[in-house]
């Protein structure tokens, strides 16, 4: 049958069950978006503030479903404001088709109205990207953008659309969609028998678990593995929820706001297997003296990952779920490293983590949430000292969901990706926990929040300040507060119910629990603004540069 751009573009959304799209309207996409209309009970499009907001919005949705975010913008100022969202999406792996609209061909590189080359623009920071010259090729490309984005290391793909092709007719034929394109693995069975006589052989053995894992849904087969090999675990930040806070071999996670507990075992271990990770500069710190008594063995699915930060002594290049599961298989009698797992509960009695600064109310608050929020709750953070808090006190188990810029470190992240959250997993409840710095960036989402009524919680520790920021400044500039310190009469309550949206307050000397359970029975979305003192610190961390061994804590201030 002969079709239109646009209606080949919602024809090929159909194909690959798309159910959601975020995006914002503009000249270019207005076919798509005529098409658009025409299905929109089969495809349901959520119109966010802001273009940024709807690519944190598809990141959110793609985290909780596995399923690759979609989202629309049109040329110009429209396609640009995506950038943030793609390389956050980027840095993190994460699967996302961006639909961007442009001036028909003919206008192309004449600087035309709201042009850009967004193609060029978003070459780094995408896994692959196109422009449509052709719509002939369109129902061609956006089948592979999608099994690009999902397979593999999954990661962004755009495909700027110009106005002339979405209205171009050529003839569209129907597809089946493989959803699970095989992968290739480059490891034999050797390289799997080597891994396990590394691990047998190995004293002092310790997994490094990195996001990864989450992606790769292994969190079962990583905890029979831990438990079959008989080894603790430290995390990346990506990688919360990978293995339950609370069980016996979780140390935390590794790296400059790591826990003592994990970066000495990683120190004094004799082996390090990394899964799923990549050696992120912010755990690594120092090069040369991160874990240098040890053999590195390093399981990842992107084979430009292996040796490009840390060198490795043993690697396996492969799907995680799928390593992990032949290595389970092939333990005839579990392993036992019996003296170096009771070395780990001595350090965890003398290395447990400090709770420092004036108060310990971010604790007490973010614990309260671990004990009011259900198990499968999904917690979203903003960037900053709460992402930090979060990670560390919030309990995160592998049937909850933990989303965070990671790579990036993208302050106004939290709310976009809430929303998409939500939408992904209605039958989750969805907490934002932000800075008030982070908050503001994106606040303009109350908006969307409040059109669609999404019950979504945002948790504003608010420090009025810019708090990761002036810790830095407070440990390396001699407490020079440059543009830090956020002394604004802003009233995120008032500002919350302007929107529709209901507020409620939490201050210092209020029951976190109560308040966090009011919101939470209202099944309605709530900003809740949490005061907390201006110099509270994210501990343990190390100085950039410095071994992860040499912690700051707060006795050395």
């Amino acid at each position: 049958m002969k079709l239109s751009g646009a209606e080949i573009i919602i024809a090929c959304l159909k194909e690959q069950k798309v159910d959601t799209v975020f995006g914002f309207p503009g000249g270019a996409v207005l076919h798509i978006y005529d098409s658009l209309y025409k299905h929109r009970h089969e495809i349901t499009h959520i119109l966010t503030s802001h273009e940024q907001g709807a690519s944190h919005a598809a990141d959110g949705y793609a985290r909780v479903t596995g399923k690759v975010g979609v989202v629309f913008a049109t040329s110009g100022p429209g396609a640009t404001n995506l950038v943030t969202g793609l390389a956050t999406a980027y840095m993190d792996s994460i699967p996302i088709v961006a639909i961007t609209g442009n001036v028909p061909t003919k206008l192309l590189g004449k600087d035309s109205f709201q042009e850009v080359d967004i193609s060029g623009i978003t070459m780094p920071i995408t896994k692959h990207n196109y422009i449509v010259k052709d719509v002939k090729d369109l129902a061609f490309i956006i089948r592979e953008a999608f099994e690009i984005a999902r397979s593999g290391r999954p990661g962004p793909v755009l495909i700027d659309v110009p106005k002339d092709i979405t209205s171009d007719v050529c003839d569209y034929n129907e597809k089946e969609v493989n959803f699970f394109p095989p992968f290739r693995s480059s490891y034999t069975s050797k390289d799997l028998e080597k891994t396990v006589k590394m691990i047998k052989e190995a004293k002092k053995p310790m997994a490094y678990i990195g996001g990864g894992v989450i992606l790769g849904r292994a969190q079962k087969e990583l905890k029979q593995f831990l438990d079959d090999y008989d080894m603790s675990a430290g995390v990346s930040l990506m990688a919360y929820g990978a293995i339950d806070s609370k069980d016996p071999r979780f140390c935390g996670m590794i790296g400059m706001h790591g826990s003592r507990l994990s970066n000495i075992a990683v120190t004094h271990c004799d082996l390090l297997i990394v899964i799923g990770a990549r050696f992120s500069d912010r755990v690594v710190s120092k090069v040369s003296e991160f874990a240098k008594k040890a053999k590195i063995l390093h399981i990842d699915v992107d084979p430009a990952e292996i040796n490009k930060n840390i060198g490795t002594h043993h690697h396996l290049i492969g799907d995680v779920k799928d390593i992990l599961t032949k290595l389970n298989s092939m333990l005839e009698t579990p392993v036992t490293h019996t003296p170096w797992m009771e070395q780990i509960e001595k350090w965890k009695v003398e290395h447990k983590m400090r709770i420092a600064g004036e108060t310990i109310r971010p604790y007490e608050v973010l614990s309260a949430l671990s004990e009011v929020a259900p198990p499968e709750t999904a917690i979203v953070t903003e960037v900053g000292q709460h992402q930090m808090w979060a990670g560390q006190f919030y309990r995160h188990t592998p049937i909850g969901k933990f989303l965070t810029s990671g790579g990036l470190g993208t302050m106004g992240y939290g709310t976009g990706a809430a929303i998409g959250a939500q939408f992904g997993a209605p039958h989750r409840r969805v907490v934002n926990v932000a800075g008030d710095g982070s908050f503001k960036m994106n606040c303009n989402e109350l908006a969307t929040i409040a059109r669609y009524r999404i019950p979504v919680i945002i948790l504003i520790m608010n420090n009025h300040t810019l708090g990761m920021v002036r810790q830095w400044q407070t440990f390396f500039y001699d407490n020079r507060y440059a543009e830090t310190t956020l002394d604004t009469s802003l009233d995120w309550v008032a500002l919350a119910e302007a929107y529709g949206v209901k507020g409620m307050r939490l201050s210092p000397t209020d029951d976190p629990k109560k308040v966090l359970k009011e919101a939470f029975d209202l099944q309605a979305p709530v900003v809740i603004d949490c005061e907390i003192p201006i110099d509270n610190k994210v501990f343990p961390m190390v100085a950039p540069g410095t071994s992860i061994a040499e912690m700051i804590d707060e006795v050395e201030i």
